[in-house]
């Protein structure tokens, strides 16, 4: 076992996290967000003290190294290679300097996050390394960086905007003379037949929102894909028509870029099969599903006290399931009494939280967990509580919450420029990414 890493953070000079990818649920943001409070500041406030590159705190340990203005933070509860894990992050320094053409820096994250998380979704499975080759990473990830290199943008008045932009109609004009040349479609073979043609898209979104305990809104965006799986005859062209709700787009080599910038269409000679037509990312206009008010109190040294009440704000015609909550308790719980509303809880030592599962979860419905926690009483000064944040898991079928529709899905053959009959099927999925209440 080389590293089995529980989290990988890229953080700016001042401890912001710029992008994350978790491959464990043992580990959560608020413990990355402690690395600016307890190591970067702790290094500011005592400069004269030597600080490795290495820091556990409790069971977590903290291994970083700074790249131009950026750190690079793996986060582990397991007893890891040190040594392996610092090369993977330098390897992965590398790659993203590979893709982006240029170095990594807080404005190349920016721009490039989403091509980030594909190539972080690739590099490391479960928490093991397993490739940082760019050689063969390109030949699975076809996407290109976008260099951001945003003084020259602003001493040219030019806009990264208008520089995405412009890089995406060269794209598309290269790609276009390569048809207009040869015909020829790299990701499609010519004679595909099928007795019945039907197109699945799939719109997956990934939910991460920090709550206070009020119930306030504090931080929110979505991460979505469409995924699809076409099984057409001959050669076909998708055209899909989506409202305008996504920032940060990325796309298939297949999506014709320059019918997207000018019309808003994604235009498409399909695959043959399931692929992953684009990403993209939402941080407005976003309508979260659920909404989460605990009330924790501790009562004395040796009881703590907690109702929790899950609220769903979607239709209710519509049903989540299954829903976990995560309730935490200190580290010196005994046992706990729970009385629920709906599904089942229990406590689990392990995760050192009350876990409460809901198989099915109703729209417009409102469930409570209430709970008498007892302590084990010490005569040792005891440490305050960290107050953990209450963690959310779901799925809710049908449900976008960033508010993108598809509008249309038409299918034409290219060649012939005539209708193309198929049965066409759309679903959508959202789901828990970090949604986190703080208590």
């Amino acid at each position: 076992m080389a590293s089995a890493a529980s989290a990988i953070y890229f953080l700016n000079l001042r401890g912001d996290i710029l992008l994350e990818r978790r491959y464990k649920d043992d580990v959560d943001r608020e413990i990355a967000e402690s690395f600016r409070d307890r190591i970067l500041n702790a290094r500011e406030r005592d400069a004269a003290a030597v600080y490795g590159p290495i820091r556990t705190l409790g069971s977590v340990t903290f291994m970083y190294l700074r790249h131009a203005d950026i750190y690079i933070l793996l986060l582990t509860r397991s007893n890891g290679n040190a040594m392996l894990s610092f090369q993977f992050m330098t390897s992965l320094v590398s790659l993203f300097q590979s893709y982006f053409e240029g170095d990594l820096t807080e404005s190349s994250i920016r721009a490039n996050f989403v091509l980030m998380y594909e190539l972080l979704d690739e590099v490391m499975d479960y928490g093991l390394p397993q490739l940082t080759d760019p050689a063969i990473l390109k030949t699975l990830v076809f996407q290109k960086g976008y260099k951001a290199d945003f003084s020259s943008l602003l001493g040219a008045n030019v806009s990264l905007a208008d520089a995405a932009a412009k890089k995406a109609k060269e794209a598309a004009a290269a790609a276009n003379a390569t048809l207009s040349v040869t015909g020829a479609v790299s990701w499609r073979r010519e004679g595909i037949k099928y007795k019945r043609n039907d197109i699945y898209l799939d719109l997956v979104e990934q939910v991460n929102v920090l709550m206070s305990n009020n119930g306030a809104v504090l931080r929110n965006d979505v991460v979505g894909r469409i995924q699809m799986k076409c099984l057409l005859s001959d050669m076909p062209e998708l055209r899909l028509g989506l409202n305008d709700q996504m920032q940060d787009v990325t796309f298939h080599q297949c999506v014709n870029l320059g019918a997207y910038e000018s019309q808003k269409v994604v235009t498409f000679v399909p695959p043959d099969g399931e692929f992953e037509l684009m990403r993209y990312r939402v941080n407005d206009g976003i309508t979260l599903p659920f909404k989460v008010l605990p009330v924790i109190n501790e009562v004395g040294r040796t009881k703590l006290e907690a109702n929790v009440t899950v609220k769903s704000t979607f239709s209710n015609k519509m049903m989540a399931g299954p829903v976990v909550v995560l309730v935490p308790v200190p580290d010196n719980t005994a046992s706990a009494k729970m009385l629920v509303t709906a599904g089942r809880a229990k406590y689990d030592a392990t995760k050192k939280a009350l876990v409460w599962k809901i198989t099915k979860f109703a729209g417009n419905a409102e469930h409570t967990l209430r709970a008498e926690v007892a302590l084990v009483a010490s005569t040792k000064e005891k440490k305050p509580w960290g107050r953990p944040p209450i963690q959310l898991q779901f799925q809710v079928p049908m449900l976008s919450c960033s508010g993108l529709r598809v509008q249309y899905l038409k299918v034409v053959e290219r060649k012939l420029g005539s209708a193309y009959k198929a049965e066409k099927w759309v679903r959508k999925l959202s789901k828990s990414g970090d949604f986190l209440i703080r208590i």
